[in-house]
């Protein structure tokens, strides 16, 4: 079912907004992810979709490297390194009530492992973060659409939050609005509904 349309012309100010859903590696973090090299070590052509080449490996191919991935991302997951403002960001929304998600193409248990290594996994409810098994990877908006029934909210109300056209790809799809941040130029206007350089100038914002 395609989501319902709603005019984004009308566009509410973020601080009325009380369900976010954040991606995690370069948005709540640092980007430390060396993607070429990682596509270099399990043979997949450059400019690839990695998660999308795995599915379509043999078996015992695809098992043994979604396995060295795994581990390589959990070294990566406890040295992270948050993102500035996105400590405080995701903490006054988490005092102001407001439901918080994660939605990202990385494994829950390593998103789990990088919020308790920045400092926040209190804010965020367990079942409220969703990996590339728990949902499908963006930018299908599956995820999104998930959080939209958990939480019995039309998208609309849901901001997903991302520094990438994954992000803002997966939140068209789903109908909700859209914030890139962490981008000093906004290349993809037509898919953002809000921009700011920093998760500290968006709070800024609220």
């Amino acid at each position: 079912m395609a989501p319902a349309s709603f005019d984004r012309s009308l566009r509410p100010s973020p601080d009325r907004l009380q369900h976010w859903v954040f991606d995690m590696d370069g948005t709540l973090t640092l980007s430390v992810h060396d993607f070429p090299a990682i596509r270099r070590h399990l043979e997949i052509p450059a400019g690839a979709d990695i998660l999308h080449h795995l599915e379509i490996l043999p078996t015992a191919e695809r098992d043994a490297k979604h396995a060295w991935l795994l581990e390589h991302e959990r070294e990566l997951a406890m040295r992270s390194t948050a993102a500035n403002g996105a400590v405080e960001l995701v903490q006054a929304l988490c005092e102001r009530g407001c439901r918080l998600g994660i939605l990202t193409r990385n494994a829950k248990e390593l998103a789990h492992i990088t919020l308790e290594a920045i400092g926040l996994d209190d804010c965020f409810a367990h079942e409220d973060v969703l990996g590339r098994d728990e949902a499908p990877p963006k930018p299908h908006p599956g995820g999104l659409e998930h959080f939209s029934r958990h939480w019995n909210v039309v998208p609309s109300d849901l901001v997903m939050v991302g520094d990438s056209p994954l992000d803002l790809e997966c939140g068209r799809a789903a109908g909700t609005r859209t914030v890139l941040v962490n981008v000093t130029e906004n290349r993809w206007p037509a898919l953002t509904d809000w921009h700011q350089p920093d998760c500290l100038r968006l709070l800024a914002q609220l």
